[in-house]
């Protein structure tokens, strides 16, 4: 009973290392894509960096996609703009109704990522996604060019 005991309160009193949060790895650096590509092939040395991205509007909201539409035409796309981003194209998935896909194009990578944090930092962006708030889930991949693509 007495080594029962003794057990029972070494447990209870031992240090957890099961709830200890496991480390986590630093961030991945961000992909690479545009011009200066080394190690990669069939890519066109020339290519800009291209986005597709995909949102992916939550069932649960808040919003909807037709509110995520608004927020694009009457909002985003002029802020891109703005940004010195180039807007490609955007469409509607017929497989996937509840999604916008779109795809962005910037010199390299470093405008790309210039563009982005200038216009995360705009104030008018900051007041119509506080207004037009809508609950997506967004899934970017980044690209470049192959050698016979016709759009570099």
């Amino acid at each position: 009973m007495k080594l029962i005991l003794a057990m029972a309160v070494l447990a209870l009193t031992a240090p957890s290392f099961a709830q200890a949060p496991a480390p986590q790895p630093p961030a991945a650096p961000p992909p690479p894509c545009g011009p200066g590509l080394t190690g990669v092939k069939n890519v066109t040395a020339d290519s800009r960096c291209f986005e597709l991205r995909t949102y992916t509007v939550r069932p649960e909201g808040p919003g909807d996609l037709d509110l995520l539409h608004r927020r694009f035409r009457e909002h985003t796309n002029r802020l891109f703009v703005k940004h010195g981003m180039t807007i490609v194209g955007f469409w509607h998935p017929t497989n996937k109704p509840n999604a916008l896909i779109y795809l962005m194009a910037y010199k390299d990578r470093a405008a790309r990522d210039a563009s982005w944090a200038a216009f995360q930092a705009d104030p008018e962006w900051a007041k119509v996604r506080t207004e037009l708030n809508i609950g997506v889930t967004v899934e970017a991949i980044f690209m470049s060019a192959t050698d016979y693509s016709p759009m570099k």
